[in-house]
């Protein structure tokens, strides 16, 4: 292990002993996030994200149950353990008291005068609760947001974005999310002339990505429309992003970028010069708003059927849902043996033209980097039946399989190896099962100690690849416990996905790095994380240690185990009533045995004599300082520290030292007045700020501003305005435009 590997393996150690340390007053939280969790709304997430108080994975998460929400009188234990803040304690009181009041919680309040919930706790989690109306009977309850945002120098009229949940009876709900799109490509077709793929160019366009129904009591669930589903530790079937699922939900989510998009993705093509030559490759715009394509169908579930000492619950869900991939995924089959063959230019991805509507024989650009929508008609079915001896110990199973059936009609079109979709060149027009899993979750609860595990084997049909990949599928395991005690909360886990377990709707824990477009694959590894807290100390710990099973066969394009870690330590000290300050300290090696300046961190620049990428083996380290100043209930000074050393193999100019990376934030909130609400944040990044020549990575100043103003009586209108520059000397910002650029955004939200 080199040094600073164990630099860091020492300081995590020391960490957990310090903690051990610590005495606690009030209990560890179950589900832990790096933070406690206080948000209104995605731009909330935002700033924690920006802030790294949070990573990507727990914003995810957290967006997910706060766009989802969780109602109190319907919530299992695992959707309730998916709130922030609450420890496995706090979700046993609710449902207790839930249970006492005869499965009704009129108003949340009654949780804190009841003794279930401290108010901090309640008032962090209520922007993720729904609460169920008490009338009986049809009426129109529920939330309605329009949303727009503008970039000055745009050419297009802005997007628009219209969301909407409503709740028309106690048991019946509706959801929506309708938007206008300007820079997605029409559907694809197979032209014969040019023996290639044909597409309209962007234009503006009116989709209704997501809309549901769904009907929910203490018994039954049914959704019809958009609809996710997750179970057990995510290792077979989640849908959902949610950390433990446990059912079925509607889908009305659509998310904003805050990044620009660039205005033209064209090359030349069977014209002479690419329309995005020049300038106009450098010439940027409004993103249109995002959405995940996820089930579009029926599903319905009991979720309590007696069965002596405990109960059972059951579910069933179908969906045919069309499917989006980006350009470069697809393969023509016919042509294409096998697609892991990278040098073959007949299992080069299909060119794609974009169609000239006057002239179709005029000779035409081709896109470039662009999503085609309406590719695959995914057909989908799965079930899940669970016995529970009580809420902490059941056992269950799950299974679903699915086809995709090509939609363009002329041409055989599968997928390349690295795409998520596990089709190969196996595609070949038809709703046979192309993929799927099946498998067997527990759960054992006994006192302070919760343990979880599931155990699946996938099924497909990939050819056999380089290597130890042999197709058709494979196993995978996880098993999680969770400690909670008093004064801290330790979680360990074990997992184990086989190089394959091909599954695109397996989403349990594991590390980022992906093998063939999927995390939950090729990986064996371990995981400790640790939190403990006082009134004046909070930390938080993790050490998580895999390897690719890959690298495990003598066969391995490697030739031997790669290990990796990702590791930190958080400490956060309260000096006083005001002022919070912290420290970060990150630790990342994608291969502890590997020495040296000369490798990648962040991006693949070298290939193997096949021609296949070699495996980043850098190191990094990141180190946050952060402070937290609260001189009064309405005002929040946020001021953050960040500091970067990772290797970079890009060149000569890093091959004996560290690339280093800096950034500075400050955020401000602060309720001017019972009805207006303004945030504020603006960052300094400068990236490889030891090159010298300041013409190799971003150097940039971004700022924002958003106000919140309270009308009526529960609706609110929000105004913001994004604002960055980009103030390095790179031939790209020199022709960036616009530079700087100025975001405007409008959303309306009202309460019915």
């Amino acid at each position: 292990m080199r040094g600073l590997a164990a630099v860091s393996v020492v300081g995590l150690g020391l960490g957990l002993g310090l903690v051990g340390t610590i005495g606690t007053t009030r209990l560890a939280r179950a589900n832990e996030y790096e933070e406690f969790i206080d948000v209104n709304d995605q731009e909330d997430l935002d700033d924690l994200l920006a802030a790294a108080d949070i990573s990507q994975d727990s914003y995810d998460e957290l967006l997910d149950v706060l766009q989802t929400g969780i109602d109190l009188e319907h919530a299992n234990r695992a959707q309730l353990y998916s709130l922030p803040n609450l420890t496995y304690a706090d979700v046993d009181a609710i449902i207790a008291f839930r249970d006492a009041q005869r499965g009704s919680i009129p108003d949340p309040g009654v949780l804190v005068t009841a003794g279930v919930l401290s108010q901090e706790k309640l008032l962090a989690i209520s922007a993720f609760l729904v609460v169920a109306p008490r009338k009986s009977g049809f009426h129109v309850r529920g939330i309605l947001r329009a949303e727009t945002r503008y970039t000055v120098h745009d050419r297009l009229a802005p997007p628009v974005l219209l969301r909407g949940r409503l709740t028309l009876s106690k048991h019946l709900q509706v959801g929506f999310a309708a938007t206008t799109t300007r820079l997605q490509v029409g559907s694809a077709s197979y032209d014969p002339t040019r023996a290639a793929l044909i597409a309209d160019g962007p234009s503006y366009r009116v989709k209704v990505p997501k809309i549901f129904v769904k009907y929910e009591s203490d018994q039954l669930v049914a959704v019809a429309g958009s609809l996710r589903a997750g179970f057990g530790q995510r290792l077979v079937f989640d849908d959902s992003s949610q950390y433990t699922p446990n059912g079925i939900s509607g889908d009305d989510q659509a998310l904003y970028l805050a990044t620009l998009d660039r205005s033209c993705r064209l090359s030349a093509g069977e014209l002479a010069k690419s329309p995005c030559a020049g300038g106009a490759a450098f010439d940027y715009t409004t993103p249109d708003f995002k959405w995940r394509d996820n089930m579009f169908g029926l599903a319905a579930g009991v979720k309590h059927i007696a069965a002596g000492v405990g109960w059972m619950q059951a579910y069933l869900w179908a969906s045919v849902a069309n499917r989006r991939i980006y350009q470069y995924e697809l393969v023509d089959a016919a042509k294409c043996a096998d697609p892991h063959a990278d040098n073959d230019p007949d299992c080069q991805a299909p060119v794609i033209y974009q169609r000239d509507g006057a002239n179709p024989l005029a000779p035409s650009p081709r896109f470039a980097f662009v999503t085609v929508p309406d590719v695959f008609s995914e057909r989908l079915v799965g079930g899940n039946v669970a016995y529970f001896a009580d809420r902490r110990n059941s056992v269950g199973l799950t299974a679903y399989g699915a086809g995709e059936v090509n939609r363009v009609s002329g041409i055989d079109l599968g997928t390349q190896e690295w795409s998520r979709l596990p089709l190969g060149t196996e595609q070949s027009g038809n709703a046979a099962l192309d993929f799927g899993a099946a498998g067997v979750n527990f759960t054992f609860g006994r006192g302070w100690l919760d343990i979880a595990g599931e155990g699946a084997f996938s099924f497909d049909h990939l050819p056999d690849g380089p290597g130890p990949q042999a197709g058709g599928g494979g196993p995978a395991g996880i098993v999680r416990a969770t400690a909670t005690k008093k004064h801290q909360e330790l979680e360990a886990s074990l997992r184990y996905y086989s190089v394959d377990y091909a599954n695109p709707f397996a989403r349990p824990i594991a590390q980022a790095d992906e093998f063939d477009g999927q995390r939950a694959r090729d990986e064996a590894g371990g995981r400790l994380r640790y939190f403990g807290s006082t009134k004046r100390y909070t930390v938080r710990a993790l050490l998580d240690l895999w390897a690719p099973v890959s690298s495990f066969a003598a066969d391995s394009i490697l030739g031997r185990v790669q290990p990796k870690l990702d590791s930190y330590v958080r400490a956060d000290v309260r000096t006083s009533d005001q002022l919070w300050v912290g420290g970060w300290l990150r630790y990342q090696d994608k291969d502890l045995r590997a020495g040296g300046h000369d490798q990648c961190f962040e991006i693949i620049t070298e290939t193997s004599v096949t021609g296949d990428p070699i495996p980043c083996s850098g190191r990094q380290l990141t180190s946050i300082v952060r402070a937290r100043y609260e001189p009064t209930r309405n005002l929040t000074i946020t001021a953050l520290l960040e500091h970067q050393l990772l290797d970079d193999n890009s060149g000569t100019r890093f091959d004996r030292k560290f690339r280093q990376d800096g950034a500075a934030w400050a955020i401000v909130h602060w309720h001017a007045a019972d009805r207006i609400r303004v945030r504020a944040r603006a960052r300094y990044l400068d990236e490889a700020f030891n090159d010298g020549d300041d013409m190799y990575l971003e150097r940039s100043l971004a700022g924002l501003v958003d106000v919140a103003f309270g009308l009526r009586a529960k609706d609110v209108l929000r105004v913001r305005v994004d604002s960055k520059v980009f103030l390095d000397a790179r031939s790209s910002t020199a022709a960036r435009v616009p530079n700087p650029e100025l975001q405007l955004w409008l959303s309306y939200e009202a309460r019915l």
